[in-house]
């Protein structure tokens, strides 16, 4: 059976990225190997992907998750039918308007890896229905200010239990169970 988790690179003040969805921020710090290590460790686990669909329908080279790294099937979330498309090995399904259907798809696909959830809408959406089982956080050491944030509008309290954290050069890592 899959673990659905949260997986989320985050400003210390909880943002995904300014105001106008850049994400300049998360680049050019500086790294330790140890770092890499625990988002490879991820990475490594990921089986599908649930993330949003752009506006056209479209996969572009900057919208790829993961950079396009990972060879797992992708759902996105959409309004209006879309065929799935095929890119660089990688599959792209839409769905449309139902998030369970997607994660419980992109969970089918998973099989006993992970389902990781992209993107603060898609995040809440999930946590709110308790589709979550985990969250992994790497917190960046910025202050945004002003931004997309991972969880305002939640809308709920989520008690979570610590798993693990680690902190090396470039990140904090921060890994919670959600308690049901």
């Amino acid at each position: 059976m899959s673990t659905v988790i949260v997986h989320a690179t985050i400003t210390l003040d909880g943002f995904l990225a300014d105001p106008d969805g850049g994400v300049d921020w998360m680049f050019g710090r500086p790294s330790a190997p140890e770092d890499d290590l625990v988002v490879q460790r991820v990475m490594g686990r990921i089986g599908a992907i649930v993330g949003g669909a752009n506006r056209s329908q479209t996969i572009e080279d900057d919208e790829q998750p993961y950079g396009g790294m990972l060879k797992v099937p992708v759902y996105l979330m959409t309004h209006r039918a879309h065929a799935p498309i095929e890119r660089d090995g990688t599959t792209y399904t839409f769905v449309v308007d139902d998030i369970a259907e997607a994660v419980a798809a992109a969970s089918a696909s998973a099989g006993d890896r992970w389902v990781s959830l992209l993107g603060g809408s898609i995040s809440r959406q999930c946590l709110q229905l308790g589709l979550v089982d985990e969250l992994h956080l790497d917190v960046a050491p910025v202050l945004l200010g002003d931004g997309i944030s991972l969880f305002a509008g939640l809308g709920r309290r989520i008690e979570l239990e610590r798993l693990e954290t680690s902190a090396y050069a470039s990140e904090t890592h921060l890994r919670y169970r959600v308690l049901r």
